[in-house]
């Protein structure tokens, strides 16, 4: 072959070749022999795929192809916020929490006990049950239990459901014990300078304090401050004209009194003097 014509079929070559990733893939009916043929030719220009494979940390326990995941693309992945996927296989346990074991009756029933000595209001078994991590069903029954051991006792207090709770009470055949130990040194009688203030407070209101010691011609700061710390006056703003505290009587009043409001006090008038005017200019 002359160059001239080795020249002419290279160039025919060239142009006849076609790129790897240009080619058509092999159909699937290619027999395994002709594609193990293919892959072990090196002769040949057809790009030959691999199977991913990954190395066990154990070889007595290989890792699943699907589980392993590039360490670029996990690192790239956290990078962009995006959270990393657990790999099949790894999931991580989900800890369900233990529920806490039962006490033993003789304990829960000193617990139950401790509780309702200090709560001042009706407790529910509900909240009995969360606070002592026990089932709700062994608080009802142990509750009555309780309550069923204090009356068979005799004892001077019991426990009775109330406004859906429960809750220590006195027992009624001794309310007059109780009533006396309570009542006892609060039915001190208030002074005749007291009642007097009390009763300028009460037709004058709200009333200063100078205008107190004024029609009382004495001064009552002390006065006022007893009645104050009694709960039968309390202040109820200022005066816009001098910036004077006003006081006022207050509820507890009207119930010592039997009354529901002020305009219920008595009238005053049949109790003044006939020169209560003239008084009161001189005291001006």
């Amino acid at each position: 072959m002359s160059d001239e014509e080795r020249r002419d079929s290279l160039a025919d070559q060239a142009a006849a070749w076609v790129p790897p990733w240009e080619r058509p893939r092999p159909s699937a009916s290619t027999t395994p022999e002709a594609g193990s043929a293919a892959a072990e030719s090196p002769e040949t220009d057809e790009p030959v795929e691999f199977a991913p494979t990954t190395v066990a940390a154990d070889p007595a326990e290989p890792v699943p192809a699907e589980s392993a995941e590039p360490a670029f693309a996990a690192d790239a992945g956290a990078a962009r916020g995006v959270p990393r996927r657990e790999p099949v296989g790894r999931r991580r346990a989900t800890v369900v929490p233990q529920p806490a074991p039962d006490l033993p009756e003789n304990e829960l029933r000193g617990a139950l006990e401790a509780i309702l000595l200090v709560v001042d209001e009706p407790v529910s078994e509900l909240l009995l049950a969360q606070v002592l991590e026990q089932p709700a069903e062994r608080i009802g029954p142990l509750l009555d239990h309780i309550a069923a051991g204090y009356t068979a006792a005799g004892n001077g207090f019991e426990l009775r459901r109330a406004a859906g709770g429960w809750r220590l009470y006195t027992r009624p055949e001794y309310a007059t014990y109780v009533e006396r130990f309570v009542l006892d040194g609060q039915s001190v009688r208030l002074t005749q300078a007291a009642l007097e203030t009390l009763a300028v407070v009460a037709y004058k209101q709200p009333v200063t304090r100078s205008r107190i010691s004024a029609i009382r011609g004495v001064n009552c700061d002390g006065v006022i401050r007893t009645l104050v710390t009694r709960g039968l006056v309390e202040e109820c703003g200022t005066e816009s004209d001098s910036g004077a505290f006003l006081y006022r009587t207050t509820t507890l009043f009207l119930e010592k009194l039997g009354l529901n409001t002020v305009d219920e006090l008595p009238p005053l008038a049949p109790f003044l003097p006939d020169d209560v005017e003239e008084l009161a200019d001189a005291t001006r």
